[in-house]
């Protein structure tokens, strides 16, 4: 039983292959399509298909409605249809099209899957044209979507939509036969194969108001559009991709130049024959259309017409600074004229009085110079190579002028130009001209350069023999006294809004200068030092003296004073502060005191005693051993912090660690004040003299003890007065495996702070108070030698030792 069933399966999957390759074999004369499975067959079964449809001049698109008719799914025909097209080898149109016609939107598409797979033909770039066929967006396409030309013949393959509308009714899509007929219902037939859309339509409709009275009435109305063009049969000869094609009955001879890919290598650009009925039709030239628009030439096709593109006979070469530079294709009796139009003309930079050109003999090559007024009678040769050179960088009739004039500018020069024709045009000198001297840098014959000096004083006054004659490219730099005369500057510094150094001007005085520079400020005193500098043709080794001191006393409340003091360049201007000038200056008491806030320093030795006492003394919760002194650091003393040294060993690690963490918080400095001290004698050396801004910190009594860094658990202890530095470590479970024991530290409430002390093998902690925090640094990482350090070390050694023995031998 199993094996019957295995043989019914092999059996039926063979007659399931056969019939997927007999379907391969002619799928368009199989009638039924609904079990063909595309995903089976193979890449020779879809070329056999390929063959199929090329043999029945049909496209994929085109069998489309037979294929779905004979029950072919929608997803096999579209997975059939990109086989197809991804074996497709050429992209071109050949002889492919159904001869009946195609729908316009077909025609359409199918130029658009040409236009997409054009590629730029680089080797043939140079020539002029052939960016228009290497452009996929320029395929001179007719726009089906427009209405039919009135004058559009018609023809075997079209098919003519036909509709009555309005009383009466009638529909009908009627094809034009081969024989030029088309058969209309209750009409019969009528011939209109060579007759135009309009005289058609005509035709119809007269033919069609016998049937439908409506029609001659005007109750209903008749509508005759092309729903189909023909297709017609072409040949192009000579181009890039020669062949037969298939176009629209709407296509033009560019059109089908574009489907072909334009001229070959060789081809002409300006002999393209048009032949039609074996005699040339219409002579095709693309530079008419490149160069002035002209389409005149790109007429519609027929059937049958032969396009042929002959090769070239003549073409040049044209580099440099023309506006198009490439290989040009001239026609007999062109010039250079021609070819320069060709060109797009000179660009702005080119030498234009002559044109270099490389000709070809029969041996060698040539050189010949082509002057401006033969551009209209030379005739370029097959092979020539025009370069057009760009001018040069110099003037023909340059001059200059700068300096003190009006207008300094280049201008044109002239022979027998003069200095004063060269300051007229520069509208003349300026009022700081210096009238005693001018230089002119002149380029002489043999390229060296040379100073002429003149005297304007004298050419104002018109003497010829100082108003010298001009050459081309000559400098003319006219000269101001404002450039002989040295800036002076005046310094003014102290007790002044805006001090700094000033520009001086003759007739400059110290109230001038006071109101220039600010006005005084409040704290300026009545007296002020001007120092002047000394100037002498001689040494005077008897004064010792390196600046004049002038001692001025002025009224510091009134910028102007009722003895003005003339001041000179260079002069140093200080104004003295008072002697007394302070403004009062506060401190701040915070904690456990009875009126915390800030206090002014009214005496210039307040000490810390002096602001508790104002501040209503300590509380009763107060830590008498926790005041302290916060105090700001200055800039320059954070920077100092550099050269803090912890003490805390030989460790890198550890040292630099602990120094950034304590740059990072130290904004203050804290001093350590002994309240108990202090009470017990003003005289104490922590009641310290407070400054500006010094904080006082009073700390509220606490009764725990702090243990934090490297230990089990950060906690805060009870303290116990009998108990030492260890009890508190091993409260908080000792230390971890990373803590440094040895090196715990405490810090006191009044910010002291005290480490432990080792000597032999006995250790000393310090005392613990209540309020105190007890830190436990982090051990320093040992880094452990490695074998290859060890090895090289033994042979150091080893070294050593053999020295030593042949030493003492």
């Amino acid at each position: 039983m199993i094996m019957r069933r295995i043989i019914f399966a092999f059996v039926f999957f063979a007659a399931f292959l056969m019939s997927h390759h007999a379907v391969a074999q002619d799928l368009l004369k199989s009638q039924d399509l609904s079990t063909v499975n595309v995903d089976y067959l193979s890449d020779a079964d879809i070329a056999k298909i390929q063959s199929q449809l090329k043999s029945n001049n049909l496209t994929i698109e085109q069998a489309e409605p037979m294929l779905l008719a004979k029950g072919m799914s929608a997803s096999d025909f579209s997975k059939l249809k990109s086989k197809i097209t991804s074996n497709t080898a050429q992209p071109k149109l050949e002889s492919n099209t159904k001869k009946d016609g195609i729908a316009k939107e077909d025609f359409g598409r199918k130029q658009l899957e040409v236009v997409n797979v054009k590629v730029k033909d680089s080797l043939n770039a140079l020539v002029f044209g052939s960016e228009l066929f290497d452009n996929p967006t320029l395929d001179f396409a007719p726009n089906l979507q427009l209405a039919t030309p009135v004058n559009y013949v018609l023809g075997a393959g079209d098919q003519l939509q036909i509709s009555v509308y309005g009383v009466q009714q009638y529909n009908a899509n009627i094809p034009v036969t081969v024989e030029g007929n088309i058969s209309l219902d209750y009409v019969g037939q009528l011939s209109i194969a060579g007759m135009t859309i309009e005289a058609a339509s005509q035709k119809i409709k007269a033919a069609l108001s016998g049937v439908y009275s409506t029609v001659s009435s005007g109750q209903s109305k008749v509508s005759i559009t092309l729903s189909q063009i023909r297709t017609i049969q072409i040949t192009i000869i000579g181009a890039k991709q020669p062949g037969n094609y298939s176009v629209s009955s709407l296509a033009t001879v560019y059109n089908a130049l574009h489907l072909a890919g334009g001229p070959a290598k060789n081809g002409s650009y300006r002999a393209i024959e048009l032949i039609r009925n074996n005699k040339v039709y219409k002579y095709v030239d693309i530079y008419d259309f490149l160069v002035i628009g002209d389409q005149s030439a790109n007429v519609n096709l027929k059937d049958n017409d032969v396009i042929r593109i002959p090769a070239y006979s003549n073409r040049v070469t044209v580099e440099g600074a023309v506006k198009r530079p490439g290989i040009f294709e001239m026609k007999t009796g062109e010039s250079f004229s021609s070819l320069l139009l060709f060109a797009s003309g000179f660009n702005e930079s080119a030498y234009t009085a002559a044109v270099n050109v490389i000709q070809k003999t029969a041996k060698e090559f040539k050189v010949k110079d082509i002057k401006q007024d033969e551009f209209n009678s030379y005739l370029p040769q097959s092979g020539d190579l025009f370069r057009v050179a760009k001018i040069l960088n110099r003037f023909e009739n340059r001059i200059k002028i700068d300096g003190a004039v009006f207008r300094p500018d280049t201008y044109s020069f002239y022979e027998g130009m003069r200095v004063s024709d060269l300051i007229a045009k520069a509208e003349g000198l300026k009022e700081d001209a210096y009238s005693k001297r001018a230089r002119i840098i002149r380029l002489k014959s043999d390229l060296t350069i040379e100073i002429v000096n003149i005297n304007l004083e004298k050419v104002s006054r018109g003497d010829l023999e100082a108003d010298i004659p001009l050459n081309k490219e000559d400098v003319v730099t006219v000269y101001s006294i404002l450039d002989f005369v040295e800036e002076y500057k005046i310094t003014i510094d102290g007790e002044i809004k805006n001090p700094g150094v000033y520009v001086y001007y003759e007739g400059l005085t110290l109230n001038d200068l006071f109101v220039q520079a600010g006005g005084l400020t409040g704290s300026a005193s009545k007296r002020v030092e001007v120092a002047r500098m000394i100037m002498s043709e001689d040494i005077d080794e008897a004064n010792p003296n390196k600046a004049e001191l002038f001692n001025i006393e002025i009224t510091p409340d009134n910028n102007e004073q009722s003895k003005n003091f003339s001041l000179f360049p260079f002069d140093v201007i200080n104004i003295r502060k008072m002697a007394v000038y302070e403004k009062p200056e506060m401190v701040t008491i915070s904690g456990a005191v009875n009126y915390a806030g800030k206090y002014v320093l009214a005496s210039k030795k307040a000490k810390v005693f002096d602001i508790v006492k104002r501040a209503g003394g300590l509380t009763s919760v107060a830590n008498l051993e926790g005041v302290k002194i916060k105090r700001p650091i200055k800039l320059k003393q954070i920077e100092d912090v550099e050269s803090i040294d912890l003490n805390l060993g030989t460790n890198d690690s550890i040292q630099n660690k602990l120094e950034k963490k304590l740059k990072e918080k130290l904004k203050f400095a804290i001093i350590p004040v002994d309240w108990k001290s202090i009470v017990n004698g003003h005289d104490s050396n922590t009641n310290v003299t407070l400054l500006p801004g010094d904080e006082i910190e009073v700390a509220t009594f606490n009764e725990g003890v702090k243990v934090t860094g490297n230990v089990l658990l950060t906690s805060e202890i009870p303290y116990d007065k009998g108990k030492g530095f260890t009890y508190y470590l091993d409260a908080v479970g000792g230390i971890d495996a990373k803590g440094w024991k040895k090196k715990a530290y405490i810090i006191y409430p009044n910010g002291k702070a005290d480490v432990t002390k080792s000597f032999l093998f006995f250790r000393n902690y310090p005392r613990v108070t209540a309020g105190s925090q007890i830190i436990v640094p982090e051990k320093p990482e040992v880094k452990k030698m490695s074998t290859g350090e060890f090895v090289s070390i033994a042979g150091v050694l080893a070294s050593l030792a053999g020295v030593i023995i042949a030493i003492l031998r």
